[in-house]
């Protein structure tokens, strides 16, 4: 049975899987946006873009508030965690090959 935990890592790493998302939350970590600015950052349609936000939305990456008209998004990087804590736990095993490596090298005549 998979917990709700793993469903919510799953969605962040879903939603981070595309470069676009990639881009929009990049955007949004320097301030939030409305739809609009965020939309004409792209080439591709207004409707695209919204589709992007709402898997956004939907992995808890961004909160949406309306003002006025527009809707503005803005970052929640917490779910992000679980993206370090999954890289976190390669680290060892990156550090043990890269000790190997230099073992390796250092004992070359």
């Amino acid at each position: 049975m998979v917990t709700l935990s793993r469903q919510r890592h799953a969605a962040v790493f879903r939603a981070i899987a595309d470069p676009t998302r990639r881009e929009i939350l990049g955007m949004l970590r320097r301030h939030p946006r409305s739809v609009g600015e965020i939309a004409a950052n792209f080439g591709t349609s207004r409707p695209a873009i919204s589709k992007h936000l709402r898997t956004l939305r939907a992995a808890g990456l961004i909160a949406t508030t309306r003002q006025g008209t527009a809707r503005i998004c803005a970052l929640n990087a917490e779910p992000l965690r679980a993206v370090r804590d999954w890289i976190t736990a390669y680290e060892a095993f990156w550090a043990d090959t890269l000790h190997s490596l230099k073992r390796h090298v250092e004992d070359k005549p």
